[in-house]
């Protein structure tokens, strides 16, 4: 039998530390791309007094807890989104860790899951999306086709052309009907973004996948909220995300399902 050093319990403990940094960063970036900041200096502060974050203070999950979710100097409340964030990144690499193991499928998919993340929670609260994500996230897609194995470079550029493509055109028709913008510059490039990645099928699965998760959460967000029902702003980013990762992770199962329920009759 040989010894797989790769499945053991220190590389696993290592890995989901570095995701928990990996999602300390993440809330950086969540925190100062919408803002105009720079996501590399100045060092870590508090948001409502500005003072900066030692070090020692500074560690993620850990630092949140032992504050308990206050600032060490003006006692401030820090969101808990801060401690979310770092935990979902922690699973997030842990979890593709476990399903894939060491390979180019791992990397690729927890970069685009992490960075799905920051769009998610990004888009959700100032209603854009970072063409400082779309755009290397596009070049990235590309080049993680050569060493995926489930798709070709040929497929990647298809899903980039479709999935940006198809939702301009979307935003076409819903601007002509609506005679009002109906969908962001931001939404188009996310498609381009994520047709890069997963390839033409799977970025169509991921337009049906956004349309139902979107009507069922638009619904209950206009049931529940009032400022949702006043300003009829839902961001579509969220869903497109929510759809991604589903795809990742369910999305050949349920084409093949599909296949060979109607097709293989």
């Amino acid at each position: 039998m040989t010894f797989d050093w790769t499945q053991t319990w220190p590389v696993y403990v290592f890995l989901g530390f570095m995701g928990l940094i990996l999602g300390s960063f993440l809330n950086v970036v969540i925190y100062r791309l919408p803002r105009g900041k720079s996501i590399v200096k100045p060092r870590s502060a508090c948001p409502t007094c500005g003072k900066a974050i030692p070090f020692y203070l500074n560690i993620p999950v850990f630092s949140y807890l032992f504050l308990r979710g206050k600032c060490k100097h003006c006692a401030a409340k820090i969101s808990p989104r801060y401690l979310f964030v770092e935990l979902i990144s922690g699973l997030i690499v842990l979890g593709f860790y476990f399903w894939l193991g060491a390979s180019w499928q791992f990397l690729g998919y927890t970069v685009l899951t992490l960075s799905l993340l920051a769009i998610f929670m990004i888009d959700l609260e100032h209603y854009i999306i970072p063409d400082e994500i779309t755009y290397p996230g596009m070049v990235l897609g590309l080049a993680f086709s050569l060493v995926n194995p489930e798709i070709t470079i040929l497929e990647s550029i298809t899903g980039m052309l479709l999935g940006g493509g198809g939702l301009f055109l979307i935003a076409l028709i819903g601007d002509w009907i609506f005679k009002k913008e109906s969908m962001g510059g931001g939404d188009i490039k996310l498609a381009a973004m994520l047709g890069a990645f997963l390839g033409w099928q799977q970025v169509l699965f991921v337009f049906i996948a956004a349309s139902v998760i979107g009507l069922i959460a638009s619904v209950i967000a206009m049931h529940f909220s009032e400022n949702v029902r006043e300003n009829h702003r839902i961001p579509f980013g969220p869903f497109l995300a929510a759809a991604a990762v589903t795809a990742i992770i369910f999305g050949d199962y349920i084409i093949n399902l599909y296949i060979t329920r109607f097709y293989n009759i």
